[in-house]
């Protein structure tokens, strides 16, 4: 009986060991798209309120938390079933992304100045709809996440299956790796947002004086910055993304401009994969619009 106990418990070190390890190597191979997820986060959880920041960050973490015990059940599912499926996923995920990049493109360069009563009207509107605002916010961050989630359970669950591990073993390194990947990026994201309030601390404990006095005012300072910077970074991460799902996930792009730099194909790949998602879209809201009228 006692050499069966610790034969269990020998097998059971074995395999944590084997969690570390396969999680280690999956963590770093997820390393990029985290980066990505990181800039496209935090750019979506700022622009609020200061009281909203956290109760919204927070809002998006669960639905994080969410998604991934949507995806990873269904995940290994599909790779049981039929793992094609889950490149078809991935590609349309793919031209989400790529939309909302681009979308984002061609509103900044096409962005005209309101003026006098239309300025009024929107200010007006943003009242009335600020809850509605915060909503749809969130809901647009979750869906985005979504995305991202997907990309990044399955690159580690790709980690496993390369070295052959055990079902049990893909399980646990796939779902820890999707864990950390939500804690690890939203925790950061927590940190930039709330950047200005402890550098008003500092600015207070310190009466204004001083290395933490500078420093505070440093961090105010810093973060429109920062959320700037977020900003372009997390948009172009979107296109980046969604251009390195269809280069990878799609045959036909495999062997395309072997000259160029994948960073370059992903790029005009997710361009063009977003103009005409957004022209896809247009048109069927036109279509939609006129259906409704009639």
């Amino acid at each position: 009986m006692a050499s069966g106990f610790f034969a269990i418990l020998d097998d059971i070190a074995a395999l944590m060991d084997d969690v570390a390890v396969t999680s280690k190597v999956a963590t770093q191979k997820t390393a990029g798209i985290l980066g990505d997820d990181l800039a496209v986060n935090a750019e979506k959880a700022t622009g609020f309120l200061s009281s909203r920041e956290i109760p919204v960050l927070w809002a998006i973490t669960k639905g994080s938390f969410i998604n991934k015990l949507i995806i990873l059940p269904v995940v290994f599912l599909l790779n049981w079933l039929y793992a094609p499926a889950i490149n078809y996923v991935l590609i349309l995920g793919g031209f989400y992304l790529a939309f909302e990049g681009v979308e984002k493109i061609i509103e900044f360069l096409f962005h005209r100045d309101k003026k006098g009563h239309e300025v009024i009207e929107e200010m007006v509107e943003d009242e009335k709809s600020s809850e509605e605002i915060e909503k749809e916010k969130v809901k647009s961050a979750i869906t985005t996440d979504f995305i991202l989630s997907i990309e990044i359970v399955i690159i580690a669950l790709g980690t496993v299956l390369e070295e052959s591990h055990p079902f049990i073993t893909q399980i646990l390194v796939t779902s820890l790796v999707a864990f950390i990947a939500t804690v690890g990026v939203y925790g950061i994201v927590a940190l930039i947002v709330r950047m200005d309030d402890a550098g008003f601390k500092l600015i207070k404990k310190s009466n204004d004086k001083g290395f933490f006095g500078t420093l505070g005012h440093l961090l105010v300072k810093a973060l429109p910055i920062v959320i700037k910077i977020l900003g372009v970074v997390g948009t172009i991460a979107l296109i980046m993304v969604a251009g390195g799902i269809f280069l990878h996930r799609i045959e036909f792009f495999h062997g395309i401009l072997p000259t160029w730099p994948d960073v370059l194909k992903e790029l005009t790949l997710g361009v063009v994969g977003g103009l005409v998602a957004v022209a896809v879209f247009t048109l069927g809201k036109g279509i939609y619009s006129l259906a409704i009228k009639k």
